[in-house]
């Protein structure tokens, strides 16, 4: 069985659009919100996540896998706070659909793959939200400009890039701009008072596993409920792969915390 989303726009940008899977049934669904990756640059987009959202559909999950302005694309550097903004609004754009789509909004709960998990954490410290889960995110956003992470990565019509995914996507290093890092790290907004599922790879060359580790030793220290799930030999975007154990077990989580009965 295939399900064929539905492309709505939550704004004016044409980034700022979202694809609404919607399971064969009456509902309501549970909602599952998917936030793709890609250092919060340009060229990655939604499409990344369609393997997942169309998977969830076909479990009777809605998912809402959605798309947000990117360095490149009028989000970060300067603009830091129209990628957290996008975001966000996304997430308001359930309430309205809810209307037209048999959506259980009561029941949502967030998944983001590397800088989406990011995303996705920062999301839970804004909403209320039934869980987060993050696969191989990017949780420590100090960390992450000090280790330079993403140094080397290409973006389409630049070339090999020799600046930090953090440092480009908050405009500045966190000693040059402390006000972004200590308003945009999930490090920094502990505790997130949700459930949290952290999923990542021992052979992770993108975000090394410690980004997972530590922040949920850190989360656990402040009260927050914390399940951090390793895979053995698992790289970077192996977690995409809803035929992969570790999506396994973040269905699992997800049914736990979505479907009491589960």
């Amino acid at each position: 069985m295939t399900i064929t989303p539905a492309t709505h726009p939550y704004g004016p940008h044409p980034s700022q659009v979202a694809d609404l899977f919607v399971p064969e049934g009456e509902g309501p669904f549970p909602i599952v919100v998917l936030i793709h990756g890609g250092f919060w640059r340009t060229p990655f987009d939604r499409e990344l996540m369609e393997p997942l959202a169309e998977d969830l559909a076909e479990r009777g999950f809605a998912a809402w896998n959605i798309d947000y302005r990117r360095v490149g694309d009028g989000g970060g550097g300067q603009a830091w706070r129209v990628t957290l903004d996008d975001v966000a609004a996304s997430l308001d754009q359930l309430g309205a659909l809810s209307a037209d789509f048999p959506l259980d909004t009561d029941r949502t709960a967030l998944v983001g793959h590397s800088a989406g998990g990011h995303l996705a954490l920062w999301l839970a410290s804004e909403f209320q939200v039934c869980a987060a889960v993050s696969q191989a995110g990017v949780a420590n956003l100090y960390d992450a400009a000090h280790e330079r992470l993403g140094v080397g990565s290409a973006r389409e019509g630049l070339g090999v890039l020799d600046v930090p995914a953090t440092v480009e996507f908050l405009g500045g290093t966190p000693e040059e701009v402390p006000d972004r890092y200590a308003a945009t790290s999930p490090s920094a907004l502990l505790p997130l008072e949700t459930p949290l599922l952290l999923v990542h790879g021992d052979e992770d060359d993108r975000v090394p596993i410690s980004q997972s580790r530590n922040f949920a030793d850190a989360a656990r220290e402040a009260g927050d409920e914390v399940e951090l799930a390793e895979f053995p030999g698992m790289a970077h975007r192996a977690v995409l792969d809803p035929g992969h154990e570790s999506w396994a077990r973040t269905l699992g989580f997800l049914a736990r915390v979505l479907i009491p009965s589960a």
